[in-house]
């Protein structure tokens, strides 16, 4: 039992190294020169600057959806591809430009926000792309009042008049 054991693990072991393929074998013209494009252009990059990285709804009631349009332009020296766009949260929905925008274009970036939460609120929506950082973020905020009826701190719930 131990000998076909002891056998099998050998001829495993032969067979998996057997199996290796030279790394430069694998190494093609193509890749090679597309590596060279690559390093070539390495020190160009996308800018994404914005006209504005926060945007302040003031004082909104629960539940009122409301949304920002931010403007951005490419001032970098490369297209710009912005691969996603999330929010810190749920009820914040980016939605963003899906073809690059060339250098020194302008594009927009919509922002909608569903009025949750109590009092001040702030989200974060952070932008994936192509640029040197990787990663870009803008904000929202806003004062939100709470329905009717909805407890507040201490306990107690908040009332309108009428």
């Amino acid at each position: 039992m131990k000998k076909s054991i002891l056998i099998i693990a050998i001829m495993s072991a032969f067979v998996f190294t057997s199996c290796k393929e030279n790394a430069a074998d694998k190494v093609s013209e193509e890749k090679v020169a597309e590596a060279a494009d690559r390093d070539a252009n390495a020190g160009s990059f996308p800018v994404i600057t914005f006209a504005e990285t926060e945007f302040d709804f003031g004082t909104i009631d629960q539940g009122t959806k409301v949304e920002h349009v931010f403007k951005f332009t490419n001032t970098g020296d490369a297209p710009l591809v912005i691969v996603n766009a999330k929010s810190s949260c749920g009820c914040t929905v980016p939605s963003y430009p899906k073809e690059p925008i060339a250098p020194g274009d302008t594009a927009e970036l919509l922002v909608k926000f569903n009025g949750s939460g109590k009092n001040q609120v702030s989200k974060t929506i952070t932008i994936t792309a192509n640029t040197e950082a990787g990663k870009e973020t803008i904000k929202i905020k806003a004062f939100v009042n709470p329905k009717a009826g909805t407890p507040v701190k201490g306990g107690q719930t908040l009332k309108t008049s009428k």
